[in-house]
């Protein structure tokens, strides 16, 4: 397999190219729909058998599995969407310079796609079956947090053994053992107008209501226990001199343990449930939308088995723990043995530096279908 896939890295980077240069923004439904087409083909070819879970709002989802799969315990997951606008790419297309490549979702994750293709390729080339036992879901909202795909994973990780996310590697190459979770929450606040130069005192100011929530609410973060949360955006007041009738405030949460969700959701209530500033209203909304991805001891197992495969093919396997959210935590909530990161090693998602680490691409896909054999 080591010199199938090696005799490909070409190829698979000009599969990369044509993903990468089409805009596939979340809420870019024709593009992600274009390159959700683009890979259906593919799997096609390879005697896949494609399933379309239409979508209104955002590009439709892929079910895919080998038309000889029977059971398949292995779920591998990736999405299509990126976090750029229409149009970013006719500012800067795909480009090679020396050993890494950059564009818009390049490592994030359109690189892993073509990892995941050339893995079962491989496999296929070598007779080896193991491919059977793959279930593939593809979506396309991962980055706005999963809103119309995450019942969808769910209902797919029922029976599952494993769940492999190729989501690209850390810098240093890390796997991902463990995200925080977390959520979004508004703060409405509602005042009462008045002019601040004539009659102040007839005012209810919603932004000083505010003010006092937003200390009370960072003073919830614990780092040390993995807690956080930010303010992240306020807006409020319809001019500098009026006593403000409204303020809003966007609250991100994040948490390490699923234990801690209903305590801060409890605490978030507590807070707003009253204000200090007499005649003013405070009207919360949200909720905490991901779990977390906790290092269990099914993920430890299963680390153990990718390690032990890494050594054979002499890639260094080690993990690690990332505060940001990913499709992993929905697997690994339902008790799926769930690593992430297996894509290409890369760095600086989401900007307009986000590059791929090109020597990486052949031996982490290597890594991944010699991980499929082994768990198969």
């Amino acid at each position: 397999m080591d010199t199938f896939i090696k005799g490909k890295q070409d190829e698979m980077l000009e599969l990369i190219e044509r993903l990468v240069n089409i805009d596939s923004g979340s809420y870019d439904k024709e593009g992600v729909d274009k390159v959700g087409g683009i890979l259906a083909e593919i799997y096609q070819e390879l005697g896949f058998i494609i399933e379309v879970i239409e979508q209104q709002d955002y590009g439709n989802h892929l079910v895919i599995k080998h038309k000889n799969a029977v059971d398949p315990k292995i779920l591998l997951m990736a999405h299509m969407d990126t976090v750029f606008p229409k149009g970013t790419v006719a500012t800067r297309p795909f480009r090679i310079e020396g050993t890494r490549a950059f564009g818009p979702g390049v490592v994030d994750m359109k690189s892993s796609h073509v990892e995941l293709i050339y893995a079962l390729m491989a496999l296929q080339n070598a007779g080896d079956r193991s491919y059977e036992n793959v279930k593939i879901v593809l979506n396309s909202d991962e980055e706005i947090g999963s809103p119309s795909s995450r019942s969808l994973i769910e209902q797919q990780s029922k029976g599952m053994h494993y769940a492999l996310v190729v989501e690209p590697a850390r810098k240093d190459g890390s796997l991902v053992s463990a995200r925080r979770g977390g959520g979004r929450y508004t703060l409405i606040v509602k005042g009462k107008a008045a002019h601040a130069g004539i009659e102040p005192e007839k005012g209810r100011s919603a932004i000083e209501a505010l003010a006092y929530k937003i200390i009370q609410l960072h003073g919830l973060t614990d780092h040390e226990k993995g807690i956080s949360v930010n303010v992240g955006m306020i807006e409020g007041g319809s001019s500098v001199n009026t006593v403000s009738p409204s303020a809003i405030a966007h609250v991100d949460i994040r948490i390490s343990e699923m234990v801690q969700a209903a305590f801060l959701e409890e605490k978030i209530k507590e807070i707003c449930a009253t204000s200090e500033v007499p005649g003013t209203k405070i009207i919360v909304e949200g909720e905490i939308s991901r779990p977390p991805m906790e290092k269990t001891e099914l993920t430890k197992e299963l680390l153990q088995i990718i390690q032990e495969v890494g050594k054979e093919i002499g890639v260094s396997v080690s993990d690690t723990a990332t505060g940001g959210g990913g499709d992993a935590s929905f697997t690994a909530a339902k008790g799926v043995a769930t690593v992430d990161g297996l894509g290409p090693v890369g760095g600086n998602a989401h900007s307009d530096s986000e590059y791929l680490e090109i020597p990486t691409l052949p031996e982490r896909t290597l890594l991944l279908a010699k991980t499929i054999q082994a768990l198969s």
